[in-house]
């Protein structure tokens, strides 16, 4: 199975060139997405979370935004968080690649912001980086999300800058400020040519 890591920030436009990966046959696993799930459902997820932050639950529920107030303005509790959180995705990740890789799964895709921070990049036969400017990349959270700016500058400035991908990854896909499609067109090129390289 040929495992293809794919990651950057916030708003970069990375589910774009996972859409076009899915298009070409691809399992995809949104790692961000997975870890929400765990938010949701593991209990012992949400006790290392409280025993960490305090009260960060709503309706016996991790609230996303109090939790948010206090790791996106605190880098030491910002890496903490992630410290906990890559444990429980990435054992879940490796049961999601097992299933698929049984399955006769040619292709997988790993989407994360924290490839390399969380190991899960040394899965990977390739990593795709997907940068795009702040400024885009602020103006897409505020309207995919319907946050302020102040929070979304956060989020962004909590992340890495795109040189950190610029210098790990095999291969940069930059997002430039037009439609869409025009991304896409550029993605479903790009990833052909390497499965055809394969």
């Amino acid at each position: 199975m040929f495992i293809i890591g794919i990651t950057g920030g916030t708003g970069a436009g990375k589910t774009t060139a996972l859409r076009v990966m899915e298009e070409l046959g691809g399992y995809v696993v949104d790692c961000d997405e997975l870890y929400h799930d765990l938010l949701r459902e593991s209990e012992m997820l949400k006790l290392e979370i409280v025993e960490q932050y305090g009260d960060v639950l709503t309706d016996g529920q991790i609230d996303r935004k109090k939790l948010g107030e206090i790791v996106f303005r605190d880098e030491a509790s910002l890496l903490e968080l992630e410290n906990i959180s890559h444990r429980y995705v990435k054992d879940e990740l490796g049961k999601a690649m097992d299933i698929q890789r049984r399955n006769g799964r040619r292709l997988f895709a790993v989407d994360a912001i924290a490839l390399f921070e969380s190991g899960l990049s040394e899965l990977c036969d390739v990593v795709v980086g997907v940068i795009a400017a702040p400024e885009v990349r602020i103006r897409r959270i505020m309207a995919r999300e319907g946050i302020g700016e102040e929070y979304a500058r956060l989020r962004v400035n909590a992340q890495k800058p795109d040189s950190f991908y610029r210098e790990r990854c095999n291969l940069i896909l930059e997002n430039k400020d037009e439609p869409p499609e025009i991304f896409a067109s550029h993605c479903r090129k790009v990833f052909s040519e390497m499965l055809m390289n394969r």
